[in-house]
Protein backbone atom coordinates (compact mmCIF):
# COMPACT_ATOMS: atom_id res chain seq x y z
CA UNK A 1 0.00 0.00 0.00
CA UNK A 2 1.63 3.28 -1.05
CA UNK A 3 1.76 6.24 1.30
CA UNK A 4 -0.95 8.84 1.06
CA UNK A 5 -0.20 12.52 0.69
CA UNK A 6 -2.15 13.47 3.83
CA UNK A 7 0.20 11.36 5.97
CA UNK A 8 3.25 12.87 4.26
CA UNK A 9 1.98 16.40 4.85
CA UNK A 10 1.24 15.56 8.50
CA UNK A 11 4.72 14.09 8.99
CA UNK A 12 6.33 17.13 7.33
CA UNK A 13 4.38 19.38 9.68
CA UNK A 14 5.50 17.35 12.72
CA UNK A 15 9.15 17.60 11.55
CA UNK A 16 9.03 21.33 10.78
CA UNK A 17 10.72 22.28 14.05
CA UNK A 18 14.01 21.03 12.56
CA UNK A 19 14.00 23.39 9.57
CA UNK A 20 12.52 23.72 6.11
CA UNK A 21 10.97 20.29 5.46
CA UNK A 22 10.13 19.40 1.87
CA UNK A 23 9.23 16.13 0.20
CA UNK A 24 9.29 14.52 -3.24
CA UNK A 25 7.54 11.53 -4.65
CA UNK A 26 10.14 8.79 -5.29
CA UNK A 27 9.37 5.37 -6.73
CA UNK A 28 5.77 5.57 -5.58
CA UNK A 29 6.72 6.64 -2.05
CA UNK A 30 8.24 9.85 -0.63
CA UNK A 31 11.67 11.22 0.18
CA UNK A 32 12.02 13.96 2.82
CA UNK A 33 14.51 16.82 2.88
CA UNK A 34 15.49 19.22 5.65
CA UNK A 35 17.03 22.46 4.40
CA UNK A 36 17.82 20.66 1.15
CA UNK A 37 19.41 17.54 2.71
CA UNK A 38 17.82 14.16 2.01
CA UNK A 39 17.34 12.56 5.44
CA UNK A 40 14.31 10.26 5.44
CA UNK A 41 11.74 8.27 3.52
CA UNK A 42 8.09 7.56 4.06
CA UNK A 43 7.14 4.03 3.04
CA UNK A 44 3.63 2.66 3.50
CA UNK A 45 2.73 5.61 5.78
CA UNK A 46 5.70 4.95 8.08
CA UNK A 47 8.66 7.26 8.73
CA UNK A 48 12.25 6.03 8.36
CA UNK A 49 15.21 8.33 9.08
CA UNK A 50 18.79 7.73 7.93
CA UNK A 51 21.03 6.13 10.53
CA UNK A 52 23.90 8.25 11.82
CA UNK A 53 26.31 7.54 14.66
CA UNK A 54 25.31 10.79 16.37
CA UNK A 55 21.65 9.79 16.56
CA UNK A 56 22.57 6.22 17.58
CA UNK A 57 24.50 7.65 20.53
CA UNK A 58 21.84 10.21 21.48
CA UNK A 59 18.88 7.82 21.05
CA UNK A 60 20.17 4.27 21.64
CA UNK A 61 16.64 2.81 21.89
CA UNK A 62 15.51 3.83 18.41
CA UNK A 63 14.86 0.68 16.39
CA UNK A 64 16.96 0.20 13.25
CA UNK A 65 15.35 -1.61 10.34
CA UNK A 66 16.33 -2.52 6.79
CA UNK A 67 13.65 -1.60 4.24
CA UNK A 68 13.34 -2.13 0.51
CA UNK A 69 17.04 -2.25 -0.24
CA UNK A 70 17.36 1.34 0.93
CA UNK A 71 19.78 0.45 3.68
CA UNK A 72 19.36 0.80 7.41
CA UNK A 73 17.03 3.40 8.82
CA UNK A 74 15.64 4.37 12.19
CA UNK A 75 11.97 3.46 12.37
CA UNK A 76 10.01 6.29 13.97
CA UNK A 77 6.85 4.91 15.51
CA UNK A 78 5.64 8.02 17.36
CA UNK A 79 5.54 10.83 14.81
CA UNK A 80 3.28 12.96 17.01
CA UNK A 81 6.13 13.87 19.38
CA UNK A 82 7.23 16.85 17.31
CA UNK A 83 9.80 18.07 19.86
CA UNK A 84 11.73 14.78 19.89
CA UNK A 85 11.39 14.44 16.12
CA UNK A 86 12.81 17.92 15.55
CA UNK A 87 15.82 17.02 17.68
CA UNK A 88 16.39 13.69 15.89
CA UNK A 89 16.14 15.36 12.48
CA UNK A 90 18.41 18.25 13.52
CA UNK A 91 21.10 15.86 14.79
CA UNK A 92 20.74 13.67 11.68
CA UNK A 93 21.02 16.54 9.23
CA UNK A 94 23.91 18.17 11.08
CA UNK A 95 25.89 14.94 10.70
CA UNK A 96 25.08 14.41 7.00
CA UNK A 97 27.45 15.84 4.37
CA UNK A 98 26.53 19.05 2.63
CA UNK A 99 24.62 18.60 -0.58
CA UNK A 100 26.50 19.29 -3.76
CA UNK A 101 24.98 21.53 -6.36
CA UNK A 102 24.38 19.80 -9.63
CA UNK A 103 26.28 21.11 -12.60
CA UNK A 104 24.38 21.94 -15.70
CA UNK A 105 25.69 20.43 -18.86
CA UNK A 106 26.58 22.95 -21.51
CA UNK A 107 25.77 21.72 -24.94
Amino acid sequence: MPSNREFVEFAADMLSGAGDITYRKMFGEYGLYCNGKFFAVILENQLFIKVTDEVKNAYPNLPIVHRYGAGNHFFIDDIENSEALADIVSVTCASLPETRKKRRKII
